[in-house]
């Protein structure tokens, strides 16, 4: 698979919860952070996404926002 995206990083689907519409699915990465994605569960029926399953986040973003107190 190749993509434009520069920011791709490789996980597992750590929880899988179900919406009535949407999906939220947590991915642990490598280290123990985690990133967390809201998809379609028709998407998440496609790609057959359950815990335990290897996963890519790929982050594609014109701007980023940071923060500081």
């Amino acid at each position: 698979m190749k993509i434009s995206a520069r920011n791709v990083l490789k996980g597992k689907v750590k929880r899988v919860v179900h919406g009535s519409v949407n999906s939220e699915i947590v991915a642990e990465l490598p280290g123990g952070m985690e990133i967390t994605s809201i998809i379609t569960k028709n998407s998440v029926e496609n790609l057959d996404l359950k815990e335990g399953h290897e996963v890519y986040a790929v982050i594609k973003a014109t701007s980023v926002m940071l923060a500081s107190d």
